[in-house]
Formats: structure tokens, sequence, C-alpha cells
């Protein structure tokens, strides 16, 4: 099987050589020279991605994104268009904080339309951002947040579908995966 190297559209500025096969970068992204991308992944329109951001596999990056330098993101995650990172809680101008505040986005997370992501943030697998929201503490696995300041709304399956648990705490949800509910943390059986 041939692999298919990265496509880089021609207006797009890519600096690193860390692109992995068949990445799509689109018009106006901007990637710098120390950013790793993994493979399958999609870089939508006018994205910027700093030297210190890591990107997993299969990651979709829409429109208006910036990732900045002490960002992680797992496998097959999944960032909104326009949804706002930060990486200094003391922001000054021509003041730099180094090292840069760390936010880890778990595999599977899911980053709504305009959320904003206030570092040091840990998101957990296949945790759920609503659009809008303004997370300000960590978000456990598989656990859905909206509002500003975002707070749980609910528990979610690997496909974003709302678990509701019976009252021995477990779960089953319609694509097949069951779950159980531990103090209050969600353990996929």
């Amino acid at each position: 099987m041939d692999l298919v190297p990265p496509f880089i559209h021609p207006l797009a500025r890519v600096e690193s050589s860390a692109i992995g096969t068949e990445t799509r970068v689109w018009a106006f992204a901007h990637i710098l020279s120390g950013a790793v991308i993994g493979a399958g992944c999609n870089i939508c329109d006018h994205c910027f991605i700093e030297n210190q951001v890591r990107i997993g596999d299969h990651c979709v990056i829409k429109n208006g994104v910036s990732l900045w330098d002490g960002i992680t993101l797992g496998d097959r995650v999944f960032v909104g268009p326009h949804a706002v990172f930060t990486n200094d809680h003391r922001p000054r101008a021509k003041a730099h904080h180094f090292p840069p505040a760390e936010t880890i986005l778990s595999s599977g997370a899911t980053i709504g339309a305009g959320a904003v992501i206030v570092a040091p943030r840990r998101i957990g697998r296949y945790a759920f951002i609503g659009a809008g929201a303004v997370v300000t503490h960590d978000v456990p696995d598989h656990a859905m947040v909206v509002g500003n300041p975002a707070r749980f709304l609910r528990w979610v399956c690997r496909c974003g579908a709302t678990l509701d648990f019976n009252a021995v705490d477990s779960a089953r949800c319609g694509c097949g995966d069951s779950y159980s509910l531990d103090h209050d943390r969600v353990v996929c059986r």
C-alpha cells in the first residue's frame, strides 16, 4: 500500500516538515517549523499552529483556529471553527512567560465552535465542550460541558450520544458501547 503524502494548498504557509501522511492543509493556514502534525488530519483555512504544538492522528481543526505553544491534541480530536485557546495566565504586552501553560486535549475530545479554553487545562477523552463554552477548569473523560463558565451538563458516549445511567450506575449506548459510573468517573466496559 502506497502512503499518500500530505496535501498542502498552494496558499498555505507550512514551515514544518513533520506533517503526517494523508493530512490536508488548506488555504491561508500557517504552520511553524517546530509543529508536529499526525496522519490523516484536516487543517482548515486560516489556522495558525505554533512551534511547540503536537497534533495526533485524524484530527480536524476547523477554520480560524490558532493553536499556541504548549497545546497537545491526542488522536481524533475535533476543534470547531473559531475556538480560542490561551497559553499564558498572566498575559501582558511584550512580557512572555515561559514555559507556556499547557493544555492537553485527550483523544476523541470535541471542542465546539467559538469555545474558549483558558490554560492550563486538561480536556478528557471523549469530552464534549459545547459551542461558545468558556472552560476554566479541567473536564473529565466523557463529560459534556456548556456555558460561561462551563459547567457539567451530562455524560456522553464515544459516539457523542447522551449516556443515561440506571440505578446501578451502568449505561448502554445505542452504538453498542457499555459504561459504568464510578465516583463521578465514566468507564467504558
